[in-house]
């Protein structure tokens, strides 16, 4: 019996659920790109990092689904940043996908007996 590879488990988990992640840290306001990544970490404490050239393909393709809106923003003395924000159908996909993270999260807890500790 081999053990599970945790550096490829973790990074398959990273995928299934990094929309529901970017959706989420853009419910409250618009932010840019390293704002976003900084705030996934934040949030997570330390335990989830979205490096800034996996997570632009991302928003980009979250923008060409329709559930973002990007802008550019110029700021004096500052470069220009691309800002995003959710849309009416990006909050409707989030909260769909937060219910669907909560099923598997419980059914998950069911099967492995992690709430019977």
């Amino acid at each position: 019996m081999t053990d599970i590879d945790t550096r490829t488990l973790d990074r398959e988990m990273k995928k299934g659920s990094a929309e529901l992640v970017i959706l989420a840290c853009l419910e409250a306001r618009a932010l840019h790109g390293y704002e976003i990544s900084k705030r996934i970490e934040q949030r997570s404490a330390g335990r989830m990092k979205f490096h800034i050239a996996s997570l632009y393909p991302l928003l980009y393709r979250l923008e060409e689904r329709g559930w973002l809106k990007g802008r550019w923003v110029e700021k004096a003395g500052q470069r220009r940043r691309r800002y995003y924000e959710l849309t009416a159908q990006g909050h409707r996909v989030l909260a769909r996908q937060r219910e669907t993270w909560k099923t598997f999260v419980e059914a998950m807890s069911m099967i492995t007996g992690a709430d019977h500790g």
